[in-house]
């Protein structure tokens, strides 16, 4: 009990952390009237989306709490029942709490960043960009790891602990995929009607869809980047936590070190981030691309020594377990593990970096070559993603061989874990991007002076960076928790590793099935995208025509419209996906048995990092190559290269925000839901 308080005491104090910098960012100056009107719109379109979206997810919670509350009244031996169903509503509510906190306030950084930028220049307003971000991330790690020590100090059964991580789980992917389709939809409308045909700027207020596309990146790049990453961060710790109870059954102990292991990292890693936090703040000079580098690297350096420390404080407990065939493990095992994760999370996602920010050949490259038209755009934009899967790999699997070394199975976990110890200083830095994005449309807007607009620019291209350093650590983080939970499961429903071989047909059939998957599921996603957009291309086009007066900027868009049509779309495009990555592995498992869904497990494993990784880069070089031609390289904006780069943008949008992000957590969800099922198997 008094190690619990650890994690007890960093989770409050990262909510203290949370309604302090609340309060810090709603007393900063919003700025004039028209900023706070066009701010207002935001979060009255953005609350109305979670509205409705959390309606409809709240359903589906209902539907799976009473047919695990079922399964423990007709099969009670299976340890099944309404309190592995309360834990999963546990772990759903905590990520909805996190989602709902960190969107309310990004909301409200945007123009309070903009005001903040045109009244006191580049370090206050990344101030008030970074403060707003970071209550999305002390949020997200203090809510669950709070909402996790709870459920294990009331239950004390990691078979009911598991049902909060699914919980966490199936929120996230309807958060991913609703947000994401709602925020491309909406841009692609608004780019390709007004920027490619209308000829008007980016965030230009004549434009009816770029409210909902402000709206978008709030649901999807706030609280739908939120939930993937608490997600990713419990399942972590309860893939150690499944992995340790076995090592217990196998040692006929009932020591709980490796258990408890996990939960004082991640206490000690949001301390860690909370510091992060503070040298973002008060470091940030005239380069905030350093600022956040700075924050993250001290973070990191303080976990990786808050790990030594907990495992050396720790080491008589981790001493006394077995991990491989009577080699003892010992005390500073766990913690190297943890530490190669930290490492190949930065590597991945640095990798991600190079090949899409502009300040590398592949993006240059990209840029230069749009000036051909915009089907080389796509096309390089896409074999920039291919190529880019190669070292991302490389790392993973060099890790996942150097953290099984370290402590065995229990060690790949730790290597998740380490990964995301610092979340909470990964998502404040993410969740800045799209506060730094949407201020920018509010200057350009609020019709500011274009200085404004240029200090808001370099805070959204750092944004841009910093995003695509946080896909890396989301994905990595993915494959390592989905290894995790895929071998708890595999313990769980007593399947011999030695039995999922390829001279098998149920298991070579999972494979392949598995590995379908995840391009059907992002085919879906496509389509839901295609069609919000084009509803959104007809809106936008249909008040250009009949509004009179508006491209004049003497009448008013009917923004409203335009953020209804997303959320229709987003809320029908997002329950096929989600309802496959819960029915496929009961039917798989329920039907063809265990090792078939082991086999489908591994597949949609496989395929699902390299498509997630190869959709986020693609995309993500796609996007910064448009914005480098629109500073002023290869003809600048209203070029041809520029229109090649807008066309390419469109198509790589829906691939870094919808596709690729959600990938991550359709073989996370499908893990978890497996390693919930497996007592019935």
């Amino acid at each position: 009990m008094s190690l619990l308080a650890i994690p007890l005491i960093s989770s409050i104090a990262a909510l203290v952390m949370v309604f302090w910098l609340r309060s810090w960012v709603k007393n900063a100056p919003p700025g004039n009237e028209r900023m706070q009107e066009l701010s207002g719109y935001v979060q009255q379109g953005a609350r109305a989306f979670l509205k409705r979206e959390y309606t409809y997810v709240g359903s589906f919670l209902v539907i799976v709490f009473l047919l695990i509350s079922a399964v423990g009244v007709l099969k009670p031996e299976t340890g099944l029942n309404y309190q592995t169903g309360l834990a999963f509503l546990a772990g759903a509510l905590a990520s909805m709490l996190a989602g709902y906190s960190g969107m309310s306030i990004a909301t409200l950084a945007n123009c309070r960043t903009t005001e903040a930028a045109r009244d006191k220049g580049l370090n206050h307003a990344l101030a008030v960009a970074v403060s707003g971000g970071a209550v999305m991330g002390l949020s997200v790690v203090g809510i669950a790891l709070l909402g996790l020590v709870i459920i294990y100090m009331v239950f004390k059964d990691p078979e009911i602990v598991n049902g909060y991580a699914m919980g966490a789980s199936l929120v996230a992917l309807f958060a991913r995929v609703g947000g994401g389709i709602f925020t491309k939809g909406a841009d692609m409308g608004a780019d390709l009607v007004g920027k490619v045909e209308a000829g008007i700027p980016e965030d230009d207020p004549r434009n009816p869809a770029v409210i909902a596309d402000n709206v978008g990146d709030n649901v999807g790049d706030v609280a739908g980047l939120g939930a993937d990453l608490l997600e990713s961060f419990v399942e972590s710790m309860i893939a150690c936590m499944a992995i340790a109870v076995t090592l217990n059954m196998a040692e006929h102990s009932t020591n709980a070190t490796l258990s408890v292991f996990p939960l004082l990292v991640a206490g000690l890693g949001i301390i860690a981030s909370i510091v992060g936090i503070f040298v973002v703040k008060t470091g940030a000079g005239s380069d905030p691309q350093k600022a956040l580098m700075n924050g993250t690297y001290v973070s990191g350096l303080l976990s990786i020594v808050a790990t030594f420390a907990i495992a050396f404080f720790m080491k008589d407990g981790i001493e006394s377990f077995h991990y491989v065939e009577g080699v003892v493990m010992d005390w500073w095992r766990p913690a190297a593990a943890a530490v190669i994760g930290i490492f190949s999370g930065m590597g991945i996602g640095f990798c991600s970096e190079y090949y899409t920010s502009s300040k590398y050949a592949p993006t240059k490259r990209l840029s230069q070559n749009c000036q051909s038209g915009p089907a080389i755009a796509v096309t390089g934009g896409l074999s920039v993603g291919m190529q880019s899967t190669g070292f991302p790999i490389l790392i993973l699997a060099v890790s996942v061989v150097g953290s099984f070394w370290c402590a065995g199975v229990y060690g790949i976990a730790m290597a998740a874990l380490g990964m995301l110890a610092t979340t909470g200083m990964v998502v404040a830095v993410d969740s800045y991007g799209p506060i730094a994005d949407n201020a920018g449309g509010i200057a350009e807007m609020a019709q500011l002076d274009p200085g404004v607009r240029k200090i808001t620019d370099h805070l959204d291209s750092v944004g841009n960076t910093t995003a695509a350093i946080g896909k890396g650590f989301a994905i990595g983080s993915a494959a390592f928790a989905a290894i995790g939970l895929i071998t708890a499961f595999m313990v769980a429903a007593g399947v011999d590793p030695g039995a999922v071989a390829l001279n098998k047909p149920t298991v070579v059939a999972g494979l392949l099935v598995g590995g379908m998957l995840p391009f059907v599921f992002s085919s879906w996603l496509f389509k839901a995208v295609d069609n919000a957009a084009f509803r959104m291309i007809e809106e936008v086009r249909r008040q250009f025509r009949e509004i009179k007066g508006l491209m004049e900027g003497t009448a008013q868009p009917d923004s409203t419209t335009c953020v209804d049509i997303s959320t229709k779309a987003a809320i029908a495009g997002m329950i096929k996906p989600g309802i496959m990555a819960i029915v496929i592995p009961v039917l798989v498992g329920l039907v063809a048995g265990p090792e078939m869904l082991a086999g489908v497990l591994v597949g949609a494993l496989v395929t699902g990092v390299m498509l997630g990784i190869q959709t986020a880069n693609s995309g993500g070089a796609m996007d910064n190559a448009k914005k480098y031609i629109e500073e002023g390289n290869f003809g600048g904006k209203n070029s041809d290269a520029h229109k090649a780069a807008v066309v390419g943008d469109t198509v790589g949008d829906p691939l870094k925000d919808t596709v690729g992000p959600s990938i991550n957590i359709l073989i996370k969800l499908m893990a978890v839901v497996s390693l919930v099922l497996a007592p019935l198997l």
